[in-house]
């Protein structure tokens, strides 16, 4: 039988020690009524926390930008109203044993009508105001201007606001979605960044932007905290996307974020043990990111499960049990791969996950069916 127990070491992420490598990723519940989360969201998370995940991050939360985002049933990260209800879901996830920290998000152009994750086409909405750096939708379609300087210190300063309220709101540290596409991906990704100023052209110049939001975060966050980024390779307008093409353009457009001060890459994938880079290895992002960076890192996709999000999504069926890619992680955890692993459908399946797994009840482990999400919104946390 696999070895889990490397999983269930300690890990120090900033000031804190963590009991475990097991994190619980950012998920969009789409339950959050005018962008706040009730009681049935805080318990939510607060459950996987009791169930053992040593860090838990809510879902993206729009930060207070005019184009942050605009689903209704999406977090938002502005206003007193929204403020009390984040307060109580770090509150409740710490009761239980976890340290929680929030995503902060801001789409750009990547919008997406009622469901940011898999609803209707691509649609630019001119009324609220959407930037990007150069304005670009997709790779082929410009739908206005790229962003002033103006509006990129607007947009950071944003960013840093999101933190401070982290901070006040009893918050661990934050993540800063930089993945997917959307605005730190933005311009992170070339095809998309076209521009020539200091944001554009190389890669390290297309880091500039993402070092800036994580200098303005981190100045507003005490000594320790973590600051973590999420990373891509796909995108939500492309599933085959690539940010980098080799790993030394991987190393070069990261090394700004690296001397800005993150502590963490949460480098996603949708099934982890896919290679990164057509260079003869079998190493995923989250390898490739640690190794050029000598930053920790976690991975994610489709951990313990036969398919990823989208496809089990779209076809309505169940991601099944794929106890075999278990094996698959250890092998490449203990060889030195990353740090934490993340693991989202499999969790909100069944909640004490990392217990089951730590005690070797692989058998009790649940596949992830549409209405897992549902039905997890209505647990509520037992002793």
């Amino acid at each position: 039988m696999t070895d889990f127990g490397p999983l269930f070491t300690p890990f120090q992420l900033g000031k804190f020690t963590l009991p475990n490598r097991i994190v619980f990723p950012p998920m969009g519940l789409q339950v959050c009524e005018g962008g706040i989360p009730g009681d049935e969201a805080a318990e939510y998370y607060a459950r996987r926390a009791a169930g053992g995940a040593s860090l838990v991050m809510t879902e993206g939360v729009y930060i207070d930008h005019p184009s942050s985002g605009d689903n209704p049933l999406l977090g938002r990260f502005h206003g007193e109203d929204a403020f009390a209800a984040w307060k109580n879901v770090a509150a409740k996830v710490h009761a239980a044993g976890g340290i929680c920290v929030p995503e902060l998000w801001h789409v750009g152009l990547i919008y997406r009508g009622p469901d940011v994750l898999t609803g209707g086409p691509l649609a630019y909405r001119p009324e609220l105001g959407q930037v990007s750096p150069s304005g670009y939708i997709d790779p082929q379609n410009k739908v206005c201007e790229e962003m002033t300087q103006a509006q990129i210190d607007e947009v950071i300063a944003a960013y840093a606001r999101g933190a401070r309220k982290a901070v006040e709101l009893g918050f661990d540290g934050v993540e800063l979605h930089g993945a997917h596409g959307y605005i730190i991906d933005q311009f992170l990704w070339k095809a998309l960044n076209r521009r020539t100023d200091r944001y554009g052209g190389s890669p390290r110049a297309r880091g500039q932007f993402a070092a800036e939001v994580i200098r303005a975060c981190r100045a507003e966050m005490a000594p320790g905290m973590p600051l973590i980024m999420r990373i891509s390779q796909w995108k939500m307008v492309d599933y085959n996307a690539r940010l980098t093409e080799t790993p030394q353009e991987l190393e070069e457009l990261l090394a700004p974020l690296v001397e800005a001060g993150v502590d963490l890459f949460d480098c996603s994938q949708r099934r982890f043990w896919e290679p990164t880079f057509d260079d003869g290895t079998d190493y995923n992002l989250a390898a490739w990111t640690k190794k050029v960076t000598g930053v920790p890192t976690c991975t994610i996709g489709s951990i313990g499960l036969d398919s990823d999000f989208f496809v089990s999504l779209g076809e309505g069926r169940a991601s099944e049990l794929d106890l075999r890619n278990l094996d698959e992680l250890m092998r490449r955890f203990d060889r030195g791969d990353f740090d934490l692993v993340a693991v989202g459908r499999a969790m909100i399946a069944e909640p004490d996950w990392p217990k089951l797994v730590q005690a070797g009840r692989l058998d009790r482990l649940k596949p992830f069916t549409p209405k897992a999400l549902d039905e997890a919104l209505i647990a509520h946390v037992t002793d």
